[in-house]
């Protein structure tokens, strides 16, 4: 018989203050924005450039985050109602309502979009990778069945990993010989997310001070990023795969996110007069 429960059991991080519960991914997601404001203030300050517009477009970036992971988790199940429940809330919908909400305030404040993406693409990858372990925390966004070495099962998580919620909510068949109510192990996709993002960053942070034009870091954050989702959602635990059952709605866009931030960085690959290089005249 099939071993389908894994020797790693995760119990989700809570803590009740007083009539405030505070969980594991309320308090990741707060200390990626921080992250992020600090890496993007530092960057541009380094290269020569004011750093104080960025305060106003991490706040811009938490509500279209919001909103927008919000939207596309409402979208994505065909329930108007979760938009206002706490659960749900989904990376790609959050990364294009934040870029959207901060293209408007850089319009607002005649600011340098290119400048700005050029910044916030090591700091979007740091707080990816710190905003991951929240999920983790409250054990949800995990992946398929799985028996390997470093598989976790998920009994308080978010759904719980059960045979039922698995078939009923995944549309991943029944392992043989198990009941509705056995918790199985699976791939702690969380993790991987946790690591790839923090690759991510390690690789734009030693580009950061590229020979190109602004805003070409920026497009290579974009096909980091689209790559890294586009392999994880092959473990991911899903129930949006089309296209003959293969890819999911985040493979898609992430396909989208990796050609179209490939053609960007050929549009910047090279600085001219109205395509500065990150530094600062004053700053070279």
């Amino acid at each position: 018989m099939h071993n389908f429960f894994a020797s790693i059991v995760h119990q989700p991080l809570s803590y009740q203050v007083g009539p405030l519960q505070l969980t594991g991914f309320g308090l990741a997601v707060l200390l990626a924005f921080v992250i992020a404001q600090i890496i993007a203030q530092r960057e541009l300050a380094r290269r020569g450039h004011d750093p104080e517009p960025i305060g106003d477009l991490v706040f811009a970036a938490v509500i279209g985050g919001l909103l927008g992971g919000k939207i596309y988790y409402a979208i994505l199940t065909r329930d108007s109602g979760a938009l206002l429940s706490r659960a749900g809330f989904v990376f790609w919908g959050g990364l294009m309502g934040g870029i959207v909400a901060c293209y408007f305030v850089i319009r607002a404040k005649r600011l340098s979009f290119t400048r700005i993406s050029d910044v916030a693409a090591p700091a979007i990858a740091a707080a990816y990778s710190l905003g991951r372990t929240g999920c983790w925390a409250v054990g949800d966004d995990y992946g398929r069945p799985w028996n390997g070495p470093w598989a976790v099962s998920f009994p308080n998580g978010a759904p719980p990993s059960t045979v039922a919620n698995m078939t009923q909510l995944f549309h991943i068949p029944q392992p043989l010989g198990s009941s509705p109510n056995q918790v199985l192990s699976v791939h702690p996709t969380q993790l991987y997310e946790v690591a790839l993002g923090f690759v991510m960053f390690l690789i734009l942070w030693r580009l950061r001070d590229h020979k190109h034009a602004e805003g070409w870091l920026f497009g290579l954050y974009c096909v980091l990023a689209g790559v890294e989702r586009f392999i994880i959602e092959f473990v991911r635990a899903k129930d949006d795969r089309f296209l003959f059952g293969t890819f999911t709605g985040a493979q898609v866009i992430a396909m989208a996110f990796t050609i179209g931030g490939a053609v960007w960085m050929y549009m910047r690959r090279n600085p001219h007069e109205n395509a500065p290089g990150v530094y600062a005249p004053q700053a070279v």
